[in-house]
């Protein structure tokens, strides 16, 4: 059945498939890591018990979306091997030993840690238990390091020659690792690994709000996560605009797919907000556009030139109408999210932030927001870059196994059935976890006044507690 279909195509789909399964994982794992540290860290200073009991509710979701990232991992990096073979020969002397690093440096130190982190607390003590979970924390963020290292030495090449055998070898390994557009990915995923944990955290305890069933943690939890989103999502937009100014000046083409412009504009630039690239024809169909917002949002200046896609041979330029939409979905998400984080200082300040029921509905509808902009940042970052795997020295067709479609087709297959089993499984797991918050303590006999029969206390206040 699938004679018809290029390997190559196939292979791609298999490997944009299997990714997006993985990140929405690790980007997880970050957000929830340092999450888990913050709640600790505010119990041991604080005192305050709502704090450990958080942090004992989402220690478990933790260690099971941790688990499905390493599993997911491991399945994905087997088509380096499978499917992409001739990249593995050609760019092994680089990203192999980065990889190994991340193994070494990040991986082992989360492994060893973790378990103290779940089950170590009344056994060696408040202090080295606090220290276990910064040390998973911290492996979290230098997995990611070692990770985006990789990719973004993909994506903008340095420190590198050729050998004889036409291989990438290293000759600067401080220029291959801090790469031109390193700093700005490391940044821009960070932050989306933080919003996006935050709006599943805001999003369960919205859903526990609405239900009343933990009033005191679910407003905590809440009230976190909300600071969060209103302080990081604007800090995110600001870093994604210098990527994008990063990404022009060394991914020129990436851009002129991102923004729909397949003509050049020598007197500035419009910022389209719709259309439907038209490829074949080299045009943008049905566009609705601002003139020149564009040139004064890359350039500073409503008039500087702005080069397009007729500039670029076709046989080197991205799936466009991929890579324009991913880019707004993207966007789309991050300006719904800054709104979320607005309206919630709004409630904060008329003083509604636990009673809004409006907002914690938006909230839990917003819950995948962060996973959604994730994936579609990914699809604009690794689409754009094509027609290349290692962007102007390595094409993605050179890069491809001997392999036929049908060999290719089959594994794709095989993975989507298996993933959607065992990840399916995983991901329903963890909101049945999510929706286990117990209820409130009570109060111990003792801790407030006893009443005697008959006679009737009156109206006390139950609004929960903001962190």
């Amino acid at each position: 059945m699938f004679d018809a279909l290029n390997a190559e195509v196939l292979a791609r789909f298999q490997f944009a498939f299997t990714v997006s399964f993985h990140i929405i994982f690790p980007v997880f794992s970050i957000g929830l890591a340092s999450y888990l540290a913050v709640l600790e860290g505010l119990w041991l200073w604080k005192k305050d018990t709502v704090y450990l009991e958080l942090f004992n509710f989402w220690k478990t979701i933790f260690a099971v979306a941790f688990a499905m990232g390493v599993v997911s991992g491991i399945v994905m990096s087997y088509q380096f091997g499978t499917n992409w073979s001739a990249f593995s020969d050609k760019a092994g002397p680089v990203i192999g030993p980065l990889m190994g690093y991340e193994v070494l440096t990040a991986f082992f130190l989360e492994a060893g840690f973790l378990g103290v982190m779940l089950f170590g607390l009344r056994r060696v003590g408040e202090g080295l238990h606090f220290f276990a979970t910064l040390m998973v924390a911290a492996g979290t963020l230098i997995s990611a390091t070692w990770i985006l290292a990789v990719n973004s030495w993909m994506q903008t090449p340095t420190g590198f020659a050729f050998n004889d055998a036409g291989q990438f070898v290293p000759v600067d390994w401080w220029q291959i690792i801090f790469n031109p557009s390193f700093p700005y990915r490391l940044v821009h995923m960070v932050i989306a690994a933080y919003l996006t944990t935050a709006f599943v955290v805001g999003g369960v305890g919205a859903w526990h709000l609405l239900r009343g069933t933990a009033p005191r943690r679910s407003g905590r939890m809440f009230s976190m996560a909300m600071w969060m989103a209103a302080i990081v999502a604007p800090i995110q937009i600001a870093a994604g605009d210098l990527h994008g100014l990063n990404t022009l000046e060394h991914q020129p083409v990436k851009i002129m797919a991102m923004e729909g412009h397949f003509d050049s504009h020598p007197e500035g630039a419009p910022l389209y907000l719709f259309g439907l690239p038209n490829q074949r024809e080299q045009r943008l169909d049905y566009a609705i556009g601002i003139p020149k917002v564009s040139s004064l949002i890359l350039k500073h200046d409503l008039n500087a030139p702005l080069a397009g896609l007729d500039t670029v041979p076709r046989d080197r330029q991205p799936p466009v109408a991929i890579v324009f939409w991913s880019f707004r979905v993207m966007l789309l998400v991050g300006f719904l999210m800054l709104g979320v984080g607005l309206w919630s200082l709004w409630s904060r300040y008329r003083g509604t932030l636990y009673g809004n029921s409006a907002l914690h509905r938006v909230a839990v509808l917003m819950s995948p927001a962060g996973f959604v902009a994730v994936i579609a940042g990914w699809v604009t970052t690794e689409v754009g870059r094509q027609p290349f795997t290692v962007y102007g020295d390595m094409l993605t067709s050179d890069s491809l196994s001997p392999i036929g479609a049908p060999a290719v087709g089959a594994s794709l297959v095989a993975f989507i059935i298996v993933y959607f089993l065992v990840f399916g499984a995983g991901t329903f797991y963890m909101l049945r976890l999510m929706a286990r918050l117990p209820h409130d303590p009570t109060p111990e006999l003792g801790e407030g006044p006893i009443r005697t029969s008959g006679v009737t206390p009156g109206p006390a206040g139950n609004a929960p507690q903001g962190g």
